[in-house]
């Protein structure tokens, strides 16, 4: 199968931070294939490269060497309107940290993505209302993020990554501030929509059993390579 059938297919991909005198080699040549609707999970330890792999696949940072297609595009060749274009389009995010506006309602946070690739107001208050339904939250559209609970806020974040239907989903440690059983109903929520979808899914986390269980395959990072 060619590189161009897959959904990420990295070569030799490096990434290094700092100067030639103090350099930080994040990743040492790591190449990879993710299929399309595949679920994997990167494991590994803090420092292992698992952050810098997930931000270049969304095209958040560039690559020091190496060859990185997400969707059969080399993201080395786009410009940075069409690395944004990549970042609405192609990738949904979803972070430990939610990141969520807090003057803003739920609804109006996942409108966001939507407002920035220039859907009609009406478009994406309707898809917006339609995805905060899909994790369980039509209830919830009005309420700002000081009225939401833990679980609430990452559905709310899932909802936005999801709400322009990416062909593939970064979550890095999505998890990681949830009690368990919040956790677990989570990972059952994005696995649902992934199945339903064909939505390739690259989860960074450092729980063996949360990846053991939650996707298809592990890949073991450790000091930037893989293992």
């Amino acid at each position: 199968m060619s590189a161009n059938r897959a959904a990420v297919c990295t070569v030799n991909l490096t990434k290094t931070y700092g100067t030639t005198l103090t350099p930080v080699h994040a990743l040492r040549g790591v190449s990879l294939r993710i299929e399309r609707g595949e679920r994997v999970a990167l494991l590994g330890k803090s420092g292992s490269g698992k952050s810098t792999l997930l931000n270049l696949v969304g095209g958040l940072d560039v690559p020091t060497a190496g060859s990185i297609e997400v969707g059969g595009r080399e993201l080395a060749k786009l410009t940075s309107s069409g690395l944004a274009r990549h970042r609405l389009a192609t990738v949904g995010m979803i972070f430990q940290s939610f990141n969520l506006i807090l003057s803003r309602t739920a609804l109006q946070n996942v409108e966001l993505p939507m407002v920035f690739s220039g859907r009609p107001p009406r478009e994406r208050s309707a898809a917006a209302r339609q995805s905060l339904e899909a994790v369980g939250l039509g209830h919830r559209l009005d309420h700002r993020p000081s009225e939401l609970s833990g679980g609430e806020h990452q559905r709310v974040a899932i909802a936005r990554a999801l709400v322009n239907d990416p062909q593939v989903l970064l979550a890095d440690e999505p998890t990681g501030n949830l009690d368990s059983a919040t956790a677990g109903e989570i990972m059952d929520l994005l696995n649902s929509y992934i199945r339903a979808r064909g939505t390739t899914l690259i989860l960074v986390t450092h729980d063996e059993e949360l990846a053991s269980r939650a996707t298809d395959r592990v890949v073991r990072l450790k000091d930037g390579q893989v293992i």
